[in-house]
């Protein structure tokens, strides 16, 4: 029997530890002395002078957990004060093996849990005092703690399969053993597989299972059963209960867990890894080990990976991805005096993360080639480093030291309170508790060697990346690997802008997954990692990072492919800007993207901001795109694509101030025109096709509202009306299927709303509106020419009188078209009577006052004195312009050439100026805002670069300043406009 096996707590020839303070002493005493009426042991400690009670007595005063433990069950303390530790510790560790066996008994639920939380304490209470007095180091502490997540897990997993066979759910080979040959398989990964646990570790599991071993009895059911078994197993393992608990249970270093059940078919997990499988995930399995479950087929599986986690050739293709990873770890090459206080020993710097990815790293170059360096452990795998000559024998044997001195402090940190924590105490009395632990006389003597420690670790780990200090992010620590939150990230997140670092962390998570289509190839995860420090700083700069980076992200949620997109953005800072700026000021151009992630091609075209989007740019770009479509469900298909394209490169150009919002308007008029009379022409051939031509059949669509005056908003609808003719004497249409002159015109207005508004896989061309024919939704949806020309002579009210001064003729019969804009000349022409047009104009404007009145100041269109008053005070002039002998526009005209040219006779110099500069700011900023948000603008909700937007739209530093302007404009206006609109 080896000393190690019979050493007791006896044997000590002095205390490691001192006690915290004289108070906590007596308070220690007193507890001993109750415990000690009952324990003969802890009576004959308290009656002895030596080193064995000065030890206890400090342990107790230092470790609030340990004194709880043994306020809880003295008798731990009576036997670890009589019997060799060792023995103690492994015989708890073997009754947690055996606690789900029936020999005494039925085992339920409950006894289990019982049974595995009792050798919980006691292998915590004995492990914690024996390290203490270094009669174990850090190594024996570390593979004990491992041996009782393994024999827990193990005797959890007994008894979940033993259940599941006695209820029918399944069959096991032999319910004996019920383990093996059941195909389930529970890996323990990071620090369990490597027998590295520390003391108060959470387990990292990953559950398995090989549906070929046959033992669910409904083999569709399977996911679900073995699922159900491991929600079970956390519950054993983790609930707390008046006994405690047995190891917090993570199951999060699974495949894609956000999408996975918890557990997963051996076949689909291999698919994952061989299609979708990170670098992170291949570091995360060199460390993989069965620890429960059929331990053969655990074996097996692992075996079957190999090719994943160690790549055959060198890899250093991947090893973009690896420093991709350690510049997310970030070096810290000296930057400043390392903190003691609130030192984070495992992520911080110089901690032990970075001692294990030096070793992991050089695992996963090289492992493939060299079997040698796919071992488990840290210090193993140092050791073979360097007799494999990768590193030199002093780095690994500083390296060795360091990582074993910092396991002893991460170890004392979570004995205190048994809380699964890395972070150094931040106050005085807290880090001496801390340093007498480790047996340091003092806080200064314990800072003084941690520093050291760290720094070595730091200048260590530099050296193995000096060669890619270049990728090294300066903003600090930006880890997205694994499942849980680095808190030094979360930070770093913080101090670039965000203000919901979790979500954000949890968000660059995701893409690493391979989860959409654009992050599932290992080029563009490469890509996207080495870009995503950029991304955050650029996006953090923005008001409302978050918003703004979610948006991002469901825009490349949507995207077919990622690895063209992430390589221009990580080489053009300017189209990452321009990204950054959609996501930050107009979520509905986000939207759109994210929607239609095509109309981001045209993005790409480096002359897109030089060029303006003229009538004869847009229409090559139309028609190029249409003509190659061979049947009318294409041609629709394809307007809907380009038509969103085009739509979304004019909002580009005016997002970015390369177009005013007057040249937006006419752009997004023209590329309306363009798709209506591309979608016509489809649905006169395919009405003719299926019901033949009417004869002498002529039409024409005319444009009315802002398309008929080129004012068009991105989201704006469309007025359409629908004009024919045919031959008097004409009955029928000549096809296959003939129709009547009413239901013949009829069906090619329907086909045409149809076609521009019924929604498909590619969306909505336009909502249309036809409302303003003639009797209003109460008339026909077509209209022959005489009853049109009629109607507006004999029938029509004032305010279709007002329509029809912004009527344009869009295509149709060259002759109909010619014959409409006679009819609105002559009705344009009369003569009126001043008093009755003005009186009719404010009733209307009051009646819309009070139907629909203003939202809020932010309504342009509604306020008094807004866009509505305007554009009744050209459509005033221009009905009662005859009268006055004043020159009339020929044709339709935007708003504000229409007042440029009645305004010159009509109306006061002055007043024309105030009212078309209001024009003007009112035209940019709603621009702005239709093409940025749905619905109105509220400069309290609205997304802050949205904000930034319409402040420079308004030419205002602020939105204050902008919103006073607005009413001193609008007031202007109303007072013009009451000046003008009179008899």
């Amino acid at each position: 029997m080896s000393a190690a096996e019979t050493t007791r707590f006896s044997d000590l020839s002095a205390s490691p530890v001192r006690a915290l303070s004289q108070a906590e002493v007596k308070s220690v005493l007193s507890d001993l002395k109750d415990w000690g009426r009952e324990h003969a042991a802890i009576a004959r400690l308290l009656g002895e002078e030596g080193p064995l009670k000065d030890f206890i007595v400090a342990t107790l005063s230092l470790s609030p957990y340990l004194r709880d433990t043994a306020r809880i069950d003295p008798g731990l303390l009576a036997r670890a004060l009589e019997e060799p530790i060792l023995p103690a510790v492994q015989a708890a560790i073997d009754g947690a093996r055996k606690a789900w066996r029936t020999e005494d008994g039925e085992v339920t639920e409950a006894v289990l849990m019982t049974r595995l939380r009792r050798a919980k304490r006691e292998v915590a209470f004995f492990t914690a005092l024996a390290d203490l007095a270094r009669i174990f180091d850090a190594r024996r502490t570390t593979a004990l703690l491992t041996d009782l997540a393994e024999a827990t897990t193990s005797a959890a997993i007994d008894h979940l399969l033993l259940s599941a066979h006695e209820s029918g759910k399944l069959t096991l080979p032999d319910p004996a053993r019920p383990s093996e040959g059941s195909g389930l398989i529970v890996l323990g990964m990071g620090k369990l597989g490597a027998a590295e646990l520390n003391y108060s570790s959470d387990i990292d599991l990953v559950v398995f299972f090989d549906p070929m071993a046959g033992i669910a009895v409904d083999p569709s059911e399977a996911v679900e059963t073995f699922s159900r078994l491991v929600r079970r197993l956390i519950r054993i393992m983790q609930e707390r209960t008046a006994d405690g608990y047995v190891f917090r249970t993570d199951l999060r270093l699974r495949p894609d867990p956000g999408a996975t059940p918890l557990a997963i078919s051996v076949d689909s997990a291999m698919l994952y890894y061989e299609g979708r499988g990170q670098n992170w995930e291949r570091a995360a399995f060199i460390k993989a080990k069965p620890v429960a479950g059929d331990l053969r087929a655990g074996e097996a599986f692992l075996k079957e990976l190999t090719p994943f986690v160690f790549r055959k050739y060198l890899d250093y293709a991947a090893i973009a991805d690896i420093h991709s990873i350690k510049r997310q770890i970030h070096v810290h090459k000296g930057h400043g005096e390392i903190a003691v206080k609130g030192h984070n020993v495992k992520l911080g710097r110089g901690g032990i993360r970075e001692i294990e990815f030096f070793v992991q790293t050089q695992q996963l170059i090289a492992g493939g080639r060299v079997p040698a360096l796919r071992l488990r452990a840290t210090e193993p795998m140092l050791a073979e480093l360097a007799r494999a000559s990768w590193i030199d024998a002093a780095t690994a044997e500083e390296l060795t030291q360091a990582y074993w001195f910092l396991r002893d402090v991460e170890h004392r940190i979570q004995m205190v309170r048994d809380e699964q924590t890395h972070v150094l105490p931040e106050t005085e009395a807290e880090l001496k508790r801390i340093a007498y632990m480790l047996g340091f006389a003092d806080t200064a003597a314990f800072s003084a060697r941690l520093v050291e420690v760290l720094k070595t670790v730091e200048r260590r780990y530099a050296a193995l990346f000096e060669q890619e200090a270049k990728l090294s992010s300066e903003t600090g620590n930006l880890v997205f690997t694994g499942q849980k939150d680095d808190p030094d990230t979360l930070e770093t997140l913080k101090r670039l802008g965000f203000e919901r670092p979790a979500d954000i962390s949890r968000t660059i998570r995701t893409w690493h997954y391979g989860r959409y289509r654009a992050t599932q190839s290992v080029e563009a995860r490469e890509r996207l990692t080495e870009l995503t420090p950029e991304l955050l700083r650029v996006f953090g700069e923005s008001k409302r990072a978050d918003e703004a980076l979610l948006r991002f992200d469901n825009f490349i949620s949507g995207l077919p492919a990622g690895i063209q997109l992430f390589s221009l953005l990580g080489n053009n800072p300017a189209l990452l800007s321009l990204i950054v700026n959609i996501m930050s000021s107009a979520p509905r151009l986000a939207e759109v993207i994210a929607a239609k992630p095509h109309v981001f091609d045209g993005m790409l075209d480096p002359g897109l901001l030089a060029e303006l989007p003229t009538r004869a740019y847009l229409s090559e770009r139309i028609d190029g795109f249409v003509s190659g479509a061979r049947h009318y469900e294409e041609i629709l298909d394809r307007l809907r694509i380009i038509a969103a394209e085009q739509r979304f490169l004019i909002g580009i150009r005016l997002l970015t101030g390369a177009i005013t919002g007057k040249q937006a308007a006419r752009a997004f008029t023209h590329v309306a025109d363009l798709i209506v009379q591309a979608a016509f022409k489809a649905v006169l051939e395919e009405v003719e096709a299926a019901h033949g031509k009417f004869p002498g059949g002529r039409v024409a669509l005319v444009g009315m509202g802002k398309l008929g005056s080129f004012e068009l908003t991105a989201g704006s609808d469309i007025d359409l009306i629908l004009l024919y003719d045919h031959d008097g004497d004409a009955f029928e249409s000549d096809g296959a299927k003939p129709l009547d002159n009413v239901k013949y015109f009829t069906r090619i207005t329907q086909r045409l709303i149809a076609a521009l508004s019924a929604p498909t896989a590619e969306g909505v061309l336009y909502e249309v509106d036809m409302r303003l024919r003639p009797s209003g939704n109460k008339g026909p949806v077509a209209t022959r020419i005489t009853a049109f020309a009629k109607y507006q002579a004999e029938e029509a009210w004032t305010w279709e009188h007002m329509a029809l001064t912004r009527a344009r003729v869009l295509c149709g019969d060259e002759s109909l078209m010619r014959q409409a804009e006679e009819i609105f000349r002559a009705v344009l022409a009369r003569k009126r009577n001043a008093g009755k047009i003005a009186k009719d104009v404010l009733e209307m404007r009051t009646l819309i006052d009070e139907e629909k009145p203003p939202k809020d100041i932010w309504d342009l269109k509604l306020i008094a004195g807004g866009l509505i008053d305007i554009e009744f005070i050209a459509q005033f002039l221009a009905l009662v312009a005859p009268a006055r002998g004043a020159a009339q526009p020929e044709r339709a005209l935007p708003t504000g050439d229409a007042l440029a040219l009645l305004g010159q006779s009509m109306m006061d110099p002055n007043d024309l100026d105030t009212v078309q500069r209001a024009l003007t700011l009112y035209t940019e900023i709603s621009q702005i805002v239709r093409l940025s948000v749905d619905g109105g603008f509220d400069p309290k909700e609205a997304p802050a670069g949205l904000v930034d937007l319409v402040c420079r739209a308004g030419d205002c530093p602020d939105v204050r300043a902008l919103e006073a302007d607005i009413r001193r404009v609008s007031k202007a206006v109303r007072k013009i406009f009451q000046g003008v609109v009179k008899g």
